[in-house]
């Protein structure tokens, strides 16, 4: 490797690491207050919408970790599902995925599917299946390089 392609990959991860305090923290304040805020409203009998928590599991590589979710309608069989992740203990991730929910409830069950593109440093676009009940929340993702589960409950 020449000196100039050495200086150039040391000064990019220079960059990276100045950045990645950032991305990491982004997001993180308004999840946690909208998180606390939604305990002043009672979830509605019978609905999907509110708080989840749980675990995250990858099928690919064992790694797993807390996830919240804040789940919210946004129209007809149209829901908002905001996830907060914690990776390797340590790092925080948050993002949004709209979902499309089947507008009949099957075997109890709401089915819903959705797609969110996390950008090239996360693994690109990834795919949700799942279905929800008023009590528990169960999702596949499936991305290019990972796939796995999600399970929530109600928190308490």
């Amino acid at each position: 490797m020449c000196l100039s392609a050495a200086v150039s990959r040391a000064r990019l991860l220079k960059r990276f690491f100045l950045v990645l305090p950032a991305l990491l923290l982004c997001g993180c304040s308004t999840f946690n207050r909208d998180w606390n805020r939604a305990t002043q409203n009672p979830v509605p009998v019978n609905s999907i919408e509110g708080r989840w928590e749980g675990i995250w599991l990858s099928d690919v590589n064992g790694h797993t970790g807390r996830l919240r979710c804040l789940l919210s309608r946004q129209g007809d069989n149209r829901y908002q599902a905001r996830f907060r992740a914690t990776y390797w203990k340590v790092f925080r991730f948050s993002y949004t995925v709209p979902l499309q929910v089947e507008a009949e409830v099957r075997d109890g069950a709401w089915h819903f599917t959705g797609e969110e593109d996390l950008g090239k440093l996360a693994g690109g676009v990834y795919h949700y299946e799942g279905h929800v009940t008023p009590t528990d929340f169960f999702s596949t993702y499936r991305s290019e390089h990972d796939h796995g589960t999600f399970q929530m409950r109600r928190p308490d």
